[in-house]
């Protein structure tokens, strides 16, 4: 087994974990390369549907994006993929706020939709992350 670059966080609401699959296949071979931490569900789909070996944290609602939060803070991670549906209530809104701060305080590259997250990629492809 060829040792991982680092690790990335994948995350993404009910609403756009479709997306985030996508997302996914459409770039396995440069995620393949890192350790991927994600959130319960978003993880399980991860597995199952990309092929992708995932570090599956807790569902995000109970505590997932606290404990990615965490390792952010801890400086393990490179950078965090979070799809964001802006028009779904999420009863959870003070985690997901938290996980942006943490990215933000950490200068972690962060991407919150598709069209970021591809430029985030792109930008691992050239080993400028």
């Amino acid at each position: 087994m060829t040792e991982k670059k680092g690790i990335i966080a994948l995350i993404a609401h009910d609403g756009k974990k479709a997306d985030m699959v996508a997302f996914a296949i459409d770039n396995y071979e440069i995620l393949r390369q890192y350790h991927i931490l994600a959130t319960g569900t978003t993880g399980q789909m991860l597995i199952s549907k990309a092929n992708l070996e995932v570090e599956r944290m807790l569902s995000g609602p109970i505590g997932g994006d606290a404990q990615i939060a965490a390792r952010v803070a801890q400086h393990e991670v490179l950078a965090v993929f979070f799809f964001v549906d802006p028009l779904g209530k999420h009863p959870h809104d003070p985690d997901i706020q938290m996980l942006l701060r943490i990215c933000n305080v950490h200068d972690v590259p962060l991407a919150t939709n598709a069209a970021t997250a591809q430029c985030i990629i792109d930008a691992f492809r050239r080993d400028e992350i």
